[in-house]
């Protein structure tokens, strides 16, 4: 067995040897055969096409080129040329503009609900009041955003009164 061993190590050691020396020696002057031609298929070409166009583009992204118009500023406005008055607005007084009273604000307050507390002077009743996103607890004689004072809590509706022109208002729950 050993003369088998050494007979296989031997023939691979010789391979080994062909290979290196086949591919170190220069072997006189080689010709280089032409590559075959390549077909192109329609994908191909569309590929091509498609990979210019990217590159075209890219292109565009990074100018290096200056601006055509570097007078010109995108952050101005033009002013408007005067235009000449004419006879007829010459002559033609303004109309005087129309008074119209301010429209009656609806407040931004929301009568909720009612809490009733029994008593032994009778039921005491609390109107809760949302406003300016809180929820508020009013009873009697209570203010409301310096501006209303509670003047009662009804069993259906809260009335206020305004502390800067007196006028009164009643707030009724939602149903």
């Amino acid at each position: 067995m050993n003369v088998q061993r050494v007979a296989w190590i031997s023939i691979g050691v010789a391979v080994l040897a062909a290979m290196i020396a086949g591919a170190t020696t220069s072997g006189g002057r080689r010709v280089l055969a032409e590559p075959p031609p390549v077909n192109t298929t329609a994908i191909e070409l569309q590929g091509a096409e498609l990979a210019a166009e990217v590159a075209r583009l890219r292109a565009r992204l990074r100018p290096t080129e200056e601006p055509q118009h570097p007078a010109r500023n995108l952050f101005q406005f033009a002013a408007r040329a005067a235009r000449p008055a004419s006879v007829d607005d010459l002559l033609l007084e303004p109309a005087a503009p129309a008074v119209t009273p301010p429209a009656a604000q609806a407040p931004p307050f929301t009568l909720v609900g009612f809490a009733v507390e029994s008593t032994a002077d009778g039921p005491l009743r609390t109107a809760i009041i949302s406003a300016f996103g809180d929820v508020l607890l009013l009873k009697d004689g209570d203010t409301l955003a310096s501006q209303y004072r509670v003047v009662r809590v009804g069993v259906d509706a809260v009335e206020l009164t305004s502390l800067l022109d007196g006028t009164t208002l009643t707030l009724r729950a939602l149903d």
